[in-house]
């Protein structure tokens, strides 16, 4: 399955055009960012060519239901991937394989096979890397607009609780990215 720039521009075209300017976390760069991931990772789990196009494909559109709901927008993107998709010549089953690796992104994770990983692990890798702290205060401004009550120790918290809680599914990021997601943990905990 190639790698469609038509369906990029697409998907590009439809965030920057719909998505709101206080979205300073889930944009069109969080979505770039999770497709380039997927792909890497699919490559470092010795994935097919079929299988990193359905990777790109997803991380694509793991996202695009934010442009409806913030809440369960991954179904609203599934909604989305199975209007647009037959367009750009995608079969039932990969719509369907691709709905599964949006779902998966759904926190708390439960992906249930090894693609499904791939992208919930891409979605989260950034915890991972010397960006989460920057990328974490993207995402409070976000949140914050949508809940103005909400203070940065309350942010930390939850933070910290999701932290504790999250694991990565892929040996790549378990190898690559649990030290770092570690520190930056050890980190927000001295903050409390």
């Amino acid at each position: 399955m190639p790698i469609d720039s038509a369906m990029r521009s697409f998907v590009e075209s439809l965030l920057e055009d719909n998505l709101p300017a206080f979205y300073t976390y889930h944009n069109l760069g969080h979505t770039l960012y999770v497709t380039g991931k997927a792909v890497e990772i699919g490559q470092y789990e010795q994935c097919g060519e079929k299988e990193l196009g359905l990777l790109y494909t997803a991380g694509l559109w793991h996202d695009t239901g934010y442009i409806h709901t913030y809440v369960n927008h991954e179904e609203a993107g599934c909604t989305l991937a199975t209007q647009y998709l037959p367009g750009f010549g995608l079969k039932p089953d990969e719509i369907e394989t691709i709905c599964g690796m949006i779902m998966a992104t759904k926190i708390p994770q439960s992906p249930k096979n090894n693609l499904e990983e791939i992208i919930a692990d891409a979605d989260l890798e950034y915890l991972g890397t010397e960006q989460a702290g920057t990328l974490a205060g993207a995402l409070f401004h976000e949140l914050r607009h949508l809940n103005p009550s909400l203070t940065e120790a309350e942010w930390n918290r939850t933070q910290v609780s999701f932290l504790e809680n999250h694991h990565y599914f892929t040996p790549y990021c378990k190898k690559n990215k649990e030290p770092l997601k570690s520190a930056y943990l050890g980190s927000l905990v001295k903050k409390r």
